[in-house]
């Protein structure tokens, strides 16, 4: 045991000097990495699915929706049986409702506002609502309402032997019908038949379907809302998950969440609180089992890809039209890096999530990049700050900015997938592509000075029918070597699917991918 003379006060400059380097190497270690001190790329796993809802990863959430096929966002479509032509809103909107297209198209898809399973609104092409006439002849049906009032609400009533045959039905208690191929009026009393002679009577087409965060809950209602999706985050990623991938070579998560998170637990409707208590258990996990956390904010207020994935109502793109929603969405930035930025495992905040060109402006994406970074900053100094790449848009075109922005990373998504591109290619062009391609736009964005680069998302899945394990991990393979080069790391999409190839858990369990 050492003599308590040997800590006397004032022993020596040198002791004192001595001390002073330990506490300062003591709080470096304890307040986090610094920026350079990003070892090795991240090696993680997209937890798609989980607190923004995508439906295809799995459809069973879903299940339990009454009339669940007439959510938010459907696109509906209705041929007058009478004159044998699709009611259109002339012009896109603004104007009449007619009946006398013999194709539909945009104009003559009505996108599905949902209220309750029977109560609906009908959007047209231009954002207008379909309503009653309140300035000429009440009955008439005109889409001219920029927002929906008690005059542009409507029930769908089904033929009780054919659900392809439908009657809709106006606040005014009538039902559409079609008089002529340029009159369509709500005037039309009960009918006793569903006959092809009776003008009220449509046959239905949709025309496209989201399953999103907003389809989800506003489906379920909000009675039941609470329960479903509360039961479904303590369920589909939970602890032993985190501890199952630090066991199988990865050291990170990507972790997809909501604007509405940041007003929970009381979120606006229809979104329910609780997600956030599902990410304070994920960054708990996260620094059990020593893994790096990327917050991504893949649904920003009014959806910046009008996809289901942004929780998207009906599939119009509206973010970043408006100072307000731009400035909400830096404040959803600054309250998620406010609450973990004294984590050990947040690693990087991403401030948006695939946006689309030209439905968000370069300007007005650099605008809030610019004002989300020092959102973060104000925060952390550790943290990277990941500027997502716009889709359909120059690879590049966020160099200049980012180059500036000291910790950032530039994230780009790669797929083979979603494009006729890859339409009829065989599994070693696919390979090909992946090596060629791939490796040119990777390098493209990766410059000595300037920011990271980062595959935010992967799949080990493409266009290729009848394909073996063996090519499957050919395939896989090749992507892991070109991604592993990106500067800040890769991210595969996703943990958890019911679509074996989109699950890295399915992969790597199965001897598909090995990391």
């Amino acid at each position: 045991m050492l003599s308590p003379a040997r800590f006397r006060p004032f022993r020596s400059f040198s002791s004192w000097f001595f001390i002073a380097v330990l506490i300062c190497i003591t709080i470096s270690s304890t307040s986090g990495r610094t920026l350079t001190e990003q070892t090795s790329p991240i090696k993680a796993v997209n937890l798609g699915g989980w607190l923004v809802t995508e439906g295809w990863i799995k459809p069973s959430l879903f299940d339990g929706i009454p009339n669940n096929d007439f959510l938010d966002g459907t696109g509906l479509q209705f041929k007058s049986v009478t004159t044998g032509k699709y009611l259109c809103a002339e012009r896109g909107g603004g104007t009449i409702i007619v009946a006398n297209r013999t194709t539909p198209s945009d104009w003559e898809t009505f996108k599905l506002w949902r209220i309750n399973e029977s109560t609906f609104n009908f959007r047209v092409f231009n954002n207008q609502f379909v309503g009653l006439d309140s300035e000429g002849n009440g009955d008439d049906v005109v889409a001219v309402s920029n927002s929906p009032g008690i005059s542009e609400t409507f029930q769908i009533v089904k033929d009780p032997n054919n659900s392809n045959l439908v009657r809709i039905k106006a606040s005014n208690g009538l039902f559409l019908q079609a008089k002529s191929e340029v009159l369509v009026t709500a005037d039309h009393p009960e009918g006793t038949g569903w006959g092809n002679d009776d003008p009220s009577v449509f046959e239905l087409r949709t025309s496209g379907r989201l399953q999103g965060e907003f389809q989800v809950t506003n489906g379920y209602g909000p009675v039941r809302a609470p329960q479903v999706m509360r039961d479904h985050w303590r369920t589909f990623i939970v602890e032993e998950d985190f501890k199952w991938m630090s066991e199988n070579g990865l050291d990170g998560v990507r972790i997809p969440v909501g604007w509405w998170i940041a007003s929970d637990p009381t979120p606006p409707l229809p979104y329910v609180g609780g997600s956030l208590q599902a990410l304070d258990n994920a960054f708990s996990w996260a620094q059990k089992y020593g893994l790096k956390v990327i917050i991504d904010l893949h649904a920003a207020p009014g959806s910046q890809n009008g996809n289901e994935h942004s929780a998207s109502r009906d599939g119009s793109l509206e973010w970043g039209s408006t100072d307000s929603n731009i400035q909400q969405t830096v404040a959803v930035i600054e309250f998620l890096t406010a609450r973990y930025a004294r984590s050990p495992s947040l690693y990087a905040v991403e401030l948006i999530n695939e946006p689309l060109a030209p439905g968000v402006s370069l300007e007005s994406l650099e605008s809030y990049y610019s004002a989300g970074y020092k959102a973060v900053r104000r925060h952390s100094s550790t943290a990277f700050v990941i500027l997502s790449n716009r889709l359909s848009s120059d690879s590049r075109e966020l160099l200049p900015l980012a180059s500036g922005l000291s910790g950032s990373v530039i994230d780009a998504h790669y797929y083979n997938l979603f494009s006729n591109v890859f339409d009829g290619m065989t599994v070693q062009q696919n390979i090909d592509f992946v090596s060629t391609n791939r490796t040119e736009d990777l390098n493209k964005i990766t410059t000595s000075n300037g920011p990271l680069t980062f595959v935010g998302e992967w799949v080990a899945e493409w266009e290729v029918s009848g394909a073996t394990k063996e090519d499957y991990q050919r395939f896989a393979s090749a992507q892991l070597e070109v991604y592993g080069r990106a500067t800040f790391g890769w991210a595969y999409w996703t943990l958890k699917n019911v679509k074996n190839h989109w699950s890295l858990e399915w992969m790597i369990n199965n001897g598909y991918i090995k990391l």
